[in-house]
């Protein structure tokens, strides 16, 4: 499970939330969905007041190298 593509175009912080909502909707079972759904909401709210761009942009690219490890987590078995 890769992440969707796309994930080079986000630039802002709404792209980002969208593209990670995106991903939890392709993990396996609704619990998992739930949970990282959760954790999405939780750390837009925690940093909804951060307004330096070059920090802005390394959350961003975190969070995408986080949502492809996860992907990958759940990547069903050939």
């Amino acid at each position: 499970m890769a992440p969707l593509p796309g994930a080079e175009l986000v630039q802002r912080p709404l792209q980002l939330y969208r593209y990670l909502l995106r991903c939890c909707q392709q993990l396996p079972t609704k619990g998992i969905q739930e949970h990282y759904r959760h954790a999405v909401r939780q750390s837009f709210q925690v940093h909804a007041d951060e307004d330096d761009p070059e920090r802005i942009q390394q959350i961003i690219k975190r969070a995408i190298e986080d949502a492809d490890w996860i992907m990958n987590k759940y990547k069903k078995p050939n």
